[in-house]
C-alpha cells in the first residue's frame, strides 16, 4: 500500500493550505484508491495557524475574553494540541481586522496575546509556539510582556503599560516578576522575515504603514524602538537589533526574546516539529509539497525546501506542486526536490488565472499522476 504525506503552503490570495490538500488527496486517491494519505496544513504564524494545526494534530480550539488592540475587551482563541502544545495566533488579539478604520500603532497594544499566553500557561500547557503576523500593534510586545507580569517603569519609578508612543518613557524593566508558569515554558515564535528592530528596514520603517503611520509617526515609532532597544542591551544583556525577525510584528519578535527568552523560528520548521514530521513521514513512498511561487528566495528555508531537507535525509522523494516556477530554482533539486510543476496550464495574468487556480491545480495533479502511474511509481 503505498503513503503521501501532502504539506504544501497556501497560494496566497488563492487557495489555502487545506484547499490544496483536499484536491491532492482527491486526485492522488483516484489514482491510488488504497494509498495512505497523511495531511499536514502548513501554519505560516499569521492567521488560521491555530486551526492548521488542529487540523493536523487533532486537539482543542480554547475560546476566551481578552483586550484587544484598543485595550476594549474582546472574545480571543488558542489551540490546545493533544501533547499539550498550545499555539497562539497574536493576531487573535492584537490584529489588523480588530481596529478596522482605528489604526495608530502609537496606542495599540499587544496586551491581550500575554492574556492568552498566560491563560495557555496556567491550563497546562507544556510548551507555547507563537505565530507572529497581521498585527496592529507597535509596542515590541510589551503589552504582552506586562500581562504577563513583566514590570515597565519610567523615570519616576511608576509602573505603566507600554505602547508604541512610550517606549522612550521606560526607564527601568524588571523581568524577574514574569509569571511563574510562563517562565517555566519553551516558547517557539514562527517568524519567516529578518528584518532588524529599528532602522529603514526594521518594524516601523517596514509595517507600520500598513498599520497606520505615516511618515512623520514612522520616524517617532523608530527612535522609540532605538531607544528601547539601547535599554534592553544594558540592562537584559539582549543585542535586540542583532536578531534577525526582532522587527517581525511591531518589534513581537524581539519582545518575545528579550521577555520570554523565545527562540524565533523559521515557520516550516516550526510545523516540522510540532507535527512530527520525521516519524510522520518516514515510511512514506512520496511526499507533495508547494508554494504559490518558487524563486532564488524560496532557498532561503520557505516550505518547498524546508520539507524537502527533511525529506532528503529520509530518502523520500519530494514533488512540489507550485503556482509560479521563478528563475534560479536549480539548486532546490540538491536540497531533495525531484520535479517542480506548475499549476499555470495557460499564460494569463493573475486576475484571470486565480478563478481556475482550483481546477487548474486538480489537472495539474491529474497529469502528474497519470505520469507517475504509467512508470509504475
Amino acid at each position: 500500500m503505498k503513503k503521501a504525506v501532502l504539506i504544501p503552503d497556501s497560494f496566497k490570495g488563492t487557495m489555502s493550505s487545506e484547499k490544496i490538500i483536499s484536491i491532492m488527496k482527491e486526485r492522488i486517491l483516484s489514482y491510488y484508491p488504497d494509498c495512505k494519505v497523511v495531511q499536514i496544513p502548513v501554519a505560516d504564524g499569521g492567521e488560521g495557524s491555530v486551526d492548521s494545526f488542529l487540523t493536523a494534530l487533532g486537539g482543542e480550539k480554547i475560546t476566551l475574553k481578552t483586550h484587544g488592540p484598543w485595550n476594549e475587551e474582546i472574545e480571543s482563541f488558542y489551540g490546545m494540541l493533544p501533547d499539550k502544545t498550545a499555539v497562539i495566533e497574536m493576531a487573535a488579539s492584537a490584529g489588523l481586522p480588530q481596529v478596522g478604520d482605528r489604526k495608530d500603532p502609537s496606542k495599540t497594544t499587544t496586551y491581550g496575546v500575554g492574556e492568552l499566553i498566560l491563560a495557555a500557561a496556567k491550563n497546562g500547557a507544556k510548551k507555547l509556539v507563537i505565530g507572529l503576523g497581521g498585527s496592529a500593534t507597535n509596542d515590541a510586545g510589551c503589552g504582552a510582556a506586562a500581562a504577563c507580569g513583566v514590570g515597565f517603569f519610567d523615570k519616576d519609578g511608576k509602573k505603566f503599560v507600554p505602547v508604541g508612543g512610550t517606549l522612550d518613557e521606560i526607564a527601568h524593566i524588571d523581568i524577574s516578576t514574569l509569571d511563574e508558569s510562563v517562565k517555566a515554558l519553551p516558547i517557539t515564535i514562527m517568524c519567516d522575515i529578518d528584518n532588524p528592530f529599528y532602522g529603514p528596514t526594521g518594524a516601523s520603517a517596514v509595517y507600520g504603514p500598513q498599520k497606520g503611520a505615516d511618515e512623520n509617526m514612522v520616524k517617532v515609532l523608530d527612535g522609540k524602538m532605538m531607544k528601547l532597544a539601547e535599554l534592553v542591551k544594558k540592562e537584559l544583556g539582549v543585542d535586540l537589533q542583532a536578531i534577525p525577525g526582532s522587527g517581525a510584528a511591531g518589534g513581537m519578535g524581539g519582545g518575545m526574546k528579550a521577555f520570554f527568552n523565545g527562540e524565533l523560528q523559521m515557520g516550516i520548521e516550526t510545523v516540522l516539529d510540532v507535527t512530527k514530521f520525521d516519524e510522520i513521514a518516514g515510511d512514506a513512498d512520496f511526499i507533495f509539497t508547494g508554494e504559490g511561487k518558487i524563486d532564488g528566495q524560496s532557498l532561503r528555508g520557505k516550505v518547498v525546501i524546508g520539507v524537502s531537507r527533511k525529506a532528503k535525509a529520509m530518502g523520500i522523494p519530494v514533488i512540489a506542486v507550485v503556482g509560479d516556477i521563478g528563475d534560479n530554482i536549480e539548486p532546490a533539486y540538491g536540497e531533495g526536490v525531484v520535479g517542480i510543476f506548475s499549476t499555470n496550464r495557460v499564460a494569463v495574468p493573475y486576475k484571470e488565472a486565480r478563478p481556475r487556480a482550483e481546477s487548474d491545480m486538480k489537472l495539474t495533479m491529474d497529469n502528474l499522476l497519470r505520469f507517475m502511474k504509467r512508470l509504475g511509481a
